[in-house]
């Protein structure tokens, strides 16, 4: 989750559009859903297996804190993302990952904001280095009992010891940049800061165009705080398995009839209508699922991606505002992000197809259309990858004079992408806007 999170506007967004005319009656979103339900099942069911391997590489790390425990926990952290990030293509739908209201919200506590949220004000973690060189303080690690977040309506914590519900109690708690949880928090407390505040071009702090953050070793052995900074991350990983578990769990193959008491495989049977009895009505209707799926897909990709992600990093250009800014890990946000949109788009995953796609049903003109630009996209993509390889790692891509004219190029095609859905929609019977695919809350730059 960026600036732009899911709202009652961004739920609103999908669920107020209208199918229309005699091209309603004709659309089969059957096959399309299960194709859309099959991925979901098998991508958040690698998500949550790499985040429990996450959360043991953690484990050992806090047994025996060494230079090969700390590689591999960081190694481990940069396989979890991949997985992770192929999923992001589910959110905006009011599904299980971010739906607010409603039964789903009820069933699965919307915990995307507890498992992705970005950027980050690192400093309510742990310390940074500021403009004139020195640690700063008064951080959750450093606080030996209540903690006050700071922010709009924040509320204390006691964070004496750093347990999974206490992370809980501070996500978010006073403001969205007060970040406690998730991806980003362990990316935090695994790589440390990796920007200067003083002056990005000198870059002080990180030394080189391809190094990421480089906390030390003895963070978690030697200096004050080394076990409330174990601690910290134990529990990180463990509320990030059980927050996934609950995600994956929703689009469980292994539900059907009835639901009641029990969340598991409940979304993904209600959008396959397979739902009865006292919970039939739980079902989500085929055309009003298809519906939310193809703006969703839009709104994420447009509005999500090539804005949020890219724009607003690449315009201002800001470090800060680069999504795995500790990590240097971006070019692969960004990469495994739109291949998620692709595997939709496709019914495909894993180089496995999945069944009947949207791609397959839109028009000669409106494949022709798609092809150029993922043609163009894919281009972009390996260039950027290609640099964050041997040359710049995102964030000195985005720096006038080196990649930011193509990474630009990049976000723009993306964002026609994204509204080439609005005649993906149209091929397959639905009726959308280039309103509906577009999150009117999305930054403006």
């Amino acid at each position: 989750m960026s600036k732009i999170v899911q709202s009652a506007a961004a739920v609103s967004l999908v669920a107020c559009l209208t199918v229309s005319g005699p091209a309603a009656a004709a659309v089969d979103g059957q096959p399309l859903l299960q194709a859309y339900a099959d991925i979901a099942t098998d991508a958040y069911g690698r998500a949550f297996a790499d985040a429990r391997e996450l959360q043991q590489a953690i484990g050992e790390l806090a047994a025996d804190p060494t230079e090969k425990t700390y590689a591999a926990a960081r190694t481990v952290w940069l396989a979890a993302r991949e997985s992770y990030g192929a999923t992001e293509i589910f959110r905006l739908v009011n599904g299980p990952i971010d739906a607010d209201s409603g039964w789903v919200a009820d069933a699965y506590g919307s915990p995307e904001g507890r498992i992705n949220s970005w950027p980050l004000d690192e400093n309510l973690i742990d310390y940074t280095i500021d403009a004139n060189g020195r640690h700063t303080s008064g951080n959750i690690i450093d606080t030996p009992g209540i903690f006050h977040p700071g922010g709009q309506g924040a509320e204390a914590v006691d964070v004496a010891e750093i347990t999974p519900a206490v992370l809980m109690a501070l996500n978010e708690n006073g403001g969205d940049s007060n970040v406690a949880s998730g991806y980003h928090a362990i990316e935090f407390l695994l790589w440390g800061q990796d920007q200067d505040y003083a002056n990005f071009s000198v870059d002080a702090i990180t030394h080189g165009p391809l190094t990421a953050g480089q906390r030390p070793l003895a963070d978690f052995t030697s200096v004050p705080h080394a076990q409330r900074r174990l601690q910290y991350l134990q529990a990180a990983a463990a509320l990030l398995a059980s927050d996934l578990e609950a995600v994956a769990g929703a689009w469980s193959r292994n539900r059907s009839g009835r639901c009641s008491g029990d969340a598991t495989g409940c979304y993904r049977a209600a959008l396959l209508g397979q739902l009865d009895g006292d919970d039939r009505e739980k079902n989500i209707p085929p055309e009003s699922a298809l519906r939310q799926i193809v703006a969703g897909m839009g709104v994420f990709l447009k509005s999500e991606l090539a804005n949020e992600r890219i724009a607003v990093a690449v315009l201002t250009p800001s470090e800060e505002d680069e999504q795995s800014c500790f990590s240097d890990n971006t070019h692969r946000d960004i990469t495994r992000n739109y291949r998620g949109f692709v595997n939709v788009l496709k019914a495909e995953f894993d180089g496995k197809a999945y069944g009947e796609s949207l791609y397959q049903r839109v028009s000669g003109d409106t494949r022709k259309k798609l092809d150029r630009l993922i043609e163009k996209i894919d281009a972009r993509i390996a260039r950027m990858n290609s640099l964050a390889a041997d040359k710049w790692h995102f964030d000195y891509q985005i720096l006038p004079g080196n990649n930011d004219r193509e990474i630009r190029h990049l976000k723009n095609d993306l964002r026609r992408l994204g509204d080439s859905m609005v005649a993906v929609a149209g091929d397959v019977g639905i009726s959308l806007t280039a309103g509906d695919v577009t999150d009117p809350g999305e930054t403006r730059i």
